[in-house]
């Protein structure tokens, strides 16, 4: 990703350890860097926590940025390892409304209500928005990061691969395991769903 000159003199001057630099380099990314802390975290608090701690590290980091990739692309890799870390560490989570629409498979989507359901529809409709966040939630913190980063935030698979610094063969191999064990998890919902609902009526 390139970057002007400008934010360049502005990390290298950051980075020598000038303060209103670096605070010039926060207003400018604080907006992405929010989203897609409260993307990863479904909270509003967590997510402010998670991008101070981000932009802190950035802070301390500095020298070591080579400027091979773009300062947004290495503020975003620095983020998602942070969410991915807070992800690891809280087993609980808020939930994700996701639309799948990719290269290679036409696009799917779930838990999205009619514009007036019955309330039978309506009851349908939250059990599976809750499947979605439980399926969510059982995903490892890898697969959970790579279909924020390429369904939500809609990144070509090149960027992703420098944002999580692996090769753009494993991005596609990641995805498509982590699109497969998202519609295992949908699937085990389901079926305990029925289950329960087989149950209740037979007593």
């Amino acid at each position: 990703m390139n970057q002007s000159l400008d934010e360049e003199k502005l990390v290298r001057a950051a980075a020598a350890g000038d303060d209103g630099a670096f605070e010039k380099l926060v207003l400018a990314h604080q907006k992405q860097v929010y989203n897609l802390c409260l993307r990863m975290s479904g909270s509003a608090d967590d997510a402010y926590d998670l991008s101070q701690e981000s932009f802190l590290k950035a802070w301390r980091a500095l020298g070591q940025y080579q400027f091979e990739a773009g300062f947004s692309t290495w503020l975003f890799r620095l983020t998602s390892n942070v969410c991915i870390d807070f992800l690891r560490r809280r087993k609980r989570e808020s939930h994700v409304s996701l639309t799948f629409s990719d290269d290679e498979e036409e696009g799917r989507e779930y838990a999205v209500p009619d514009p007036a359901p019955l309330p039978e529809q309506t009851l349908l409709v939250r059990e599976t928005r809750e499947e979605l966040m439980a399926a969510m939630q059982a995903l490892p913190a890898e697969y959970r990061v790579i279909l924020q980063l390429r369904v939500v935030e809609s990144l070509p698979y090149d960027e992703i691969g420098r944002i999580l610094d692996i090769p753009i063969g494993t991005v596609k191999s990641r995805l498509a395991r982590a699109r497969i064990q998202l519609r295992k998890n949908l699937l085990l919902g389901n079926q305990s769903v029925f289950g329960s609902s087989m149950t209740m009526e037979g007593r």
